[in-house]
């Protein structure tokens, strides 16, 4: 499947005209602009249909987070039994943490080399997490994920923040050098993320993680050309408000987005 040049087109012209999420300030400006990255989809379509596409679009952590959760081999829970990610097909049906069977809207999947500096981004680098790092068979085994996974655990240095809150903590924030490792190989690594009906968290290789959500700023912080160039990767929503609202609190680089959530 080409790549029409006209998404690539515009995904050059989003980087070099949005005043909203690249303007910044003269000494916080990077000095070069984003790369452009290849992200592949498969969404549900409304007829029951999967359409399969290809995106161009810049490498910032807006469009990166949608698609580098998992890595390539992590097992989902279904209602069909475990489940591989890149077996994964939209429309089959994942169970959430309350035990409900929710159907695969979209998945979407990028190759990032974690070895690389981002100009964009403070860290492109996997987290392996160790067999039983929080428990019993959580997770069941070593499994590898990626820059945007968030799990639905409270470390410890957030808890007098949080109070008695579960909230949606960066898999980063986890790590201690034994059991939670920061890891960067350097061949090229298939990452993937989901999107379902509605937020959930679901179990991937026995742990608690989010489907994709932009979070509740996404609205103000990506500028116009740059949000019809997001929106344009999701064929089942119209607007960044159809993602719902996050099913708990989310935490982002060591601070909570919101608590109210």
């Amino acid at each position: 499947m080409t790549i029409p040049s006209s998404l690539a087109r515009a995904a050059r012209v989003a980087v070099q005209t949005a005043p909203g999420i690249l303007q910044k300030p003269d000494e916080l400006r990077p000095t070069t602009q984003p790369s452009l990255r290849r992200y592949e989809v498969s969404a549900l379509l409304p007829n029951g249909n999967i359409a399969e596409t290809r995106h161009i679009a810049p490498a910032l952590p807006v469009f990166e987070d949608a698609f580098c959760a998992f890595s390539r081999g992590s097992i989902l829970e279904t209602d069909s039994g475990p489940m591989a990610i890149e077996d994964l097909l939209p429309g089959d049906k994942v169970l959430d943490i309350d035990g409900n069977a929710q159907p695969v809207q979209w998945k979407g999947s990028t190759t990032l080399n974690p070895g690389s500096a981002h100009s964009q981004r403070h860290n492109l680098h996997l987290t392996r997490l160790m067999a039983d790092s929080f428990g019993m068979q959580r997770p069941t085994s070593c499994m590898i994920t990626g820059p945007s996974a968030r799990l639905l655990h409270t470390p410890m240095h957030l808890r007098a923040v949080a109070g008695n809150n579960r909230i949606l903590t960066p898999v980063q924030e986890f790590v201690d050098g034994l059991n939670v490792i920061e890891t960067a190989p350097p061949t090229p690594v298939e990452l993937f993320h989901i999107c379902l009906p509605v937020h959930s968290v679901i179990r991937v290789g026995g742990l608690e993680f989010e489907s994709f959500h932009p979070g509740i700023n996404a609205a103000r912080d990506i500028s116009h050309a740059m949000r019809s160039l997001f929106l344009n990767l999701f064929a089942h929503i119209e607007q960044l408000s159809d993602f719902g609202m996050p099913a708990f609190p989310r935490a982002g680089d060591g601070q909570l987005d919101a608590l109210s959530a």
